[in-house]
């Protein structure tokens, strides 16, 4: 097996639709359903883990070239929107990513350059979305410190 394969396994623990997935040497994540009857909504549903997914790839991606031309960022957001076809199998038509970065000072080419890169060389969740799903970016520049993130202040 080469370094580029992953292996990935799923087992149902209920109640519901909950799965618990774990890649190998890995932690573990919940799996679940918001559908009422059908799950508990206790974890990220498969399609919210794309937008995660991508989210991630490119946010990681955007802040490691930032830090890499010493931008004086102190803190960090990555916002995703999805909107989702009306029929089945209701795949993703258009995701829109928002970067929000905060600090004085910080370059605003730098950043189009960091997302820019992000978009065409490093994130390969982008890469395999961006043949089939219309994806737009913007971001902002926010001079004042970040609000501290407290768990369960997730946007809806």
């Amino acid at each position: 097996m080469s370094d580029g394969t992953k292996k990935a396994s799923l087992t149902w623990t209920g109640p519901g639709l909950r799965l618990v997935g774990t890649i190998a040497g890995g932690p573990a994540v919940v799996v679940d359903s918001p559908k009422e009857g059908m799950g508990t909504h206790s974890g990220p549903s498969p399609m919210e883990l794309v937008l995660l997914g991508l989210g991630g790839c490119t946010g990681m991606d955007v802040f490691s070239i930032l830090t890499k031309k010493r931008q004086p960022v102190t803190g960090y957001e990555v916002r995703l929107e999805g909107e989702r076809a009306d029929s089945h199998p209701k795949k993703y038509t258009k995701i829109q990513i928002e970067y929000v970065v905060y600090g004085k000072g910080v370059d605003g080419k730098a950043v189009e350059r960091a997302i820019e890169l992000s978009e065409t060389k490093y994130c390969s969740v982008h890469a395999m979305l961006e043949e089939s799903v219309e994806i737009t970016t913007s971001y902002k520049i926010v001079e004042e410190q970040p609000t501290p993130y407290e768990p369960g202040d997730a946007p809806e």
